[in-house]
C-alpha cells in the first residue's frame, strides 16, 4: 500500500518536510553592526578611451568593405579600398611631371656650366651669364616643386586602402559597397575593448566630499557586477547649464562584458558609517514582500519582513529595520525555503 500524503494534517506534513532536508546543513550569519564606507552613487555611462571615426582622404568609389559592425581589427588591416584608377594616373602623371622637369633642370644646368666657362674667355657679357644662371635656378625650383608633386601623388595613391589606426571592434559602418565618397566622408567608427572608462557628471557641492583623488567602486546593474576603479580623474572646470563637473573613472584593462554606451552607477567613498548589515542572499523578494529567514532560540526558522538598502559592493544590504543585532538569519534564503 502507497503512503497518500493528503490524508494526513498540514502540520504532520510539515514536519516530515523538516526530516526530508534534515541531513542538509543550513548555513546561518548573524546580523552584526560594522563601520563600512559611506558612498555617494552617481549615475554615468561607458565609453571608449580610445575611439575613432576613419574618414575619406581622397575622393573615389568603394570597391571593397572588409569587415562590418561588430568585427574584430587589427592595427594595420585594410577595412575598405576605394577605386585606385584615378589615384593612378594622377600619380603617374606626376612621375612624368617630375621626370621632365628633371631633364630641364639639365639642360639648364649645362647651359649655365657653358654660359661660365665663355664668359671666363670674354665672348659673352655679365648679362648673359646672370640670366644663364636666373634660368638655372628657376629649373631647379621646378624640378623641386615637380618632385613634391609626384610624392603628393603617391601618398594620396596609398590613400585608397584605408587602414585601421589600432587593434580593436567596428562600432559603426557609414558607407556601402559601389558609393561614392569625398574628402572628408565618415567611413567607419571603432573603438579599443581593452580600454574603457566612465563618464560621470557630480554636483559642485559633492566636489568636497568626494576629494580630488576619490575611491571609487562601479556597479554594472545588467551584470550584476562590481568593478574597483584603476585611476580617476576630476575634471577641472564646471558645466555652466547644470553646475556640475565631469569624471572620468577608468577601468582596469580587459574588463569582459563592457561595451560603449553602457549604464553604470559610481559609488564615491565620502566617509564612514555604522551599519547592520547581512549577506545579499539572505533576502528573499516576492512581489512587494522583503523578508529574511531567522532562526529562533529552538532553531527553526521563521520568515520575517524587512526593510533593507541596496546591495553593496561586498554583496551584502543594511538592514533599516525588522532585525536586531545578534539575530541569526539563514545565508541562502531560497534554500531556507524550501527546508521550512
Amino acid at each position: 500500500m502507497k503512503n497518500d500524503y493528503r490524508i494526513l494534517p498540514a502540520c504532520l506534513i510539515s514536519l516530515i518536510s523538516v526530516f526530508a532536508y534534515a541531513g542538509e546543513p543550513l548555513a546561518t550569519v548573524p546580523a552584526q553592526f560594522r563601520e563600512v564606507a559611506q558612498v555617494y552613487s552617481a549615475e554615468g555611462v561607458v565609453e571608449a578611451t580610445r575611439q575613432a571615426t576613419v574618414s575619406a582622404q581622397i575622393s573615389g568609389r568603394v570597391k571593397e568593405i572588409n569587415f562590418d559592425i561588430g568585427d574584430k581589427v587589427k592595427k594595420g588591416q585594410v577595412i575598405l579600398r576605394i577605386d585606385e584608377r584615378e589615384a593612378d594616373q594622377a600619380m603617374a602623371g606626376s612621375a612624368a611631371q617630375a621626370r621632365q622637369a628633371e631633364a630641364a633642370l639639365q639642360n639648364a644646368k649645362s647651359n649655365y656650366e657653358r654660359s661660365v666657362q665663355l664668359f671666363e674667355q670674354k665672348f659673352i657679357s655679365q648679362s648673359a651669364l646672370d640670366k644663364s644662371q636666373s634660368d638655372y635656378k628657376i629649373a631647379q625650383e621646378q624640378a623641386a616643386a615637380s618632385e613634391a608633386g609626384a610624392k603628393q601623388s603617391e601618398l594620396a595613391q596609398a590613400y585608397t586602402s584605408v587602414t585601421a589606426p589600432y587593434s580593436g571592434v567596428v562600432s559603426a559602418r557609414m558607407v556601402e559597397l559601389g558609393e561614392m565618397v569625398s574628402v572628408g566622408k565618415p567611413l567607419m567608427t571603432g573603438f579599443d575593448p581593452s580600454q574603457m572608462r566612465v563618464i560621470v557628471n557630480v554636483p559642485q557641492y559633492k566636489l568636497a566630499e568626494i576629494g580630488v583623488h576619490p575611491k571609487v567602486k562601479i556597479e554594472i546593474p545588467s551584470l550584476s557586477h562590481w568593478i574597483t576603479a584603476s585611476t580617476v580623474v576630476v575634471q577641472p572646470a564646471a558645466d555652466v547649464r547644470t553646475h556640475s563637473t565631469q569624471v572620468k573613472i577608468s577601468l582596469p584593462e580587459n574588463e569582459t562584458g563592457i561595451y560603449p554606451g553602457m549604464f553604470v552607477r559610481a559609488h564615491f567613498t565620502v566617509g564612514k558609517a555604522t551599519k547592520l548589515l547581512i549577506p545579499a542572499s539572505a533576502v528573499m523578494r516576492r512581489s512587494e514582500v522583503v523578508a529574511v529567514y531567522v532562526v529562533d532560540e529552538k532553531g527553526g526558522l521563521i520568515m520575517r519582513q524587512v526593510r533593507v538598502s541596496e546591495v553593496t559592493g561586498e554583496n551584502e544590504v543594511e538592514v533599516l529595520s525588522g532585525l536586531t543585532q545578534g539575530e541569526r538569519v539563514a545565508v541562502d534564503a531560497v534554500k531556507a525555503g524550501m527546508k521550512r
